[in-house]
């Protein structure tokens, strides 16, 4: 990895004064950032027009599974009554809204405030807007790494995953995504505190944003070991980096507030821990996801062995990319969460989601083929496949 990647801080120095009002440069770069957006934005209502005719046919409601269901009506709950509802299960086991983190339902909240909209169609207002969001922050990444074309086809790989129809939900997916795109695009240009900024709001989003905390503080103490390697005073290094630092300490606290609040609100300092274990989600190494593979039949097992495999050559392909540091800490840290956990096996392609960076690869490969229109052909193809199969989820019993 060369040092130009690692040190991502701005140079020391006073910067020239700009030619351009902060309002050109955002509309410059939002132009620039058009193409990227727009070929999500069809991928996704690509998904949607899939959907309604399925729905339609079935004769089911089309924005019931949207805004109406599963989590989506938890984070509704909880905008409209605040933090006080459980259910306690069959098994015994109890279920608090506590295990759901508070920026989705707060904007839900606030929107439909102001507008004539229910807090179910608030949040799926929130979702597709946070979706255009990190199509231009996966765009701004992927174009600042390997130029325009490539961040292009990044959003668009982007929309068409295989559960990209989560997306279209009143889901957090959405919404932390492009918490996370722009805080590593800010890392990468060196405004750390705007990334710790970003990262703050993160971690009031999803208990995930511990894989972009970690991210910005791998990257800053690499950086200030090999900064100290080469000067051998400390004191010159910290003063140097003050900003890196200031971000890193920044990045922490919005996780670290929801933790801290549900501690005090429960009377013991590891209650938002075992709040996430009455829902199943405690860290077990892998264990259940080994359980769960041992218990399907011999040819299912060997397809999500096979897919596991693509996933582990994926992080590979992005390792021998030499991607930048806190992209692929990034990207790693949100598969490794993904995969240690005991919950429902269901939930962690959507949960493996938010970890964009490892579409990099196939990103680079895809504009390798001959012309743009067997790129385009390629993801239209992939936009089709993973619209139907956002159909035929949506209208099954299961959450995602």
């Amino acid at each position: 990895m060369s040092d130009h990647q690692l040190r991502t801080r701005t140079p020391a120095g006073p910067a020239p004064a700009p030619r351009t009002s902060g309002g050109s440069r955002a509309a410059a770069a939002f132009r620039a950032a058009a193409p990227a957006v727009a070929v999500y934005a069809a991928a996704r209502a690509l998904g949607l027009l899939g959907f309604w005719a399925a729905a339609s046919a079935a004769g089911k409601d089309p924005l019931g599974p949207l805004s109406g269901r599963w989590d989506s009506v938890w984070y509704q709950r909880i905008a409209e009554h605040g933090y006080r509802y459980t259910v306690t299960l069959p098994d015994g086991s109890v279920h608090s809204d506590l295990a759901f983190f508070p920026l989705l339902p707060a904007l839900e909240r606030a929107v439909s405030a102001v507008t004539p909209l229910t807090l179910g169609g608030a949040g799926l207002l929130i979702a597709w807007t946070a979706g255009l969001l990190a199509a231009w922050g996966i765009f701004a990444v992927g174009s600042q790494l390997h130029g325009r074309r490539t961040g292009v086809v990044l959003a668009a790989l982007w929309g068409v995953y295989p559960t990209a129809f989560v997306q279209s939900m009143a889901y957090t997916e959405t919404l932390f995504t492009a918490l996370a795109a722009w805080a590593l695009y800010a890392v990468l240009k060196g405004r750390w505190i705007v990334a710790g900024a970003l990262c703050v709001l993160a971690g009031l989003t999803r208990p995930s944003a511990a894989a972009l905390i970690a991210a910005l503080a791998i990257t800053a103490a690499v950086t200030l070991v090999r900064e100290y390697r080469d000067e051998r005073r400390a004191g010159p290094v910290l003063r140097r980096n003050a900003r890196m630092i200031a971000g890193v300490a920044l990045a922490p606290l919005g996780w670290l507030a929801y933790v801290v609040f549900v501690a005090v609100r429960e009377g013991s300092p590891v209650a938002y821990f075992d709040v996430q274990a009455q829902w199943g989600n405690n860290i077990d190494g892998g264990r259940a996801l080994a359980g769960f593979i041992a218990g399907l039949p011999w040819p299912a097992a060997l397809g999500l062995c096979a897919a596991l495999g693509l996933l582990g050559w994926l992080v590979v392909l992005c390792v021998r990319q030499r991607q930048p540091l806190p992209v692929l800490v990034y990207a790693i840290a949100i598969v490794v969460i993904s995969l240690i956990g005991a919950g429902y096996f269901g939930s962690r392609p959507r949960l493996m989601m938010p970890a964009f960076p490892l579409l990099l690869p196939p990103a680079v490969a895809l504009l390798r083929l001959r012309t743009t229109g067997r790129t385009a052909a390629v993801l239209a193809v992939l936009a089709c496949a993973s619209a139907a199969y956002g159909a035929w989820t949506l209208l099954g019993a299961g959450p995602p």
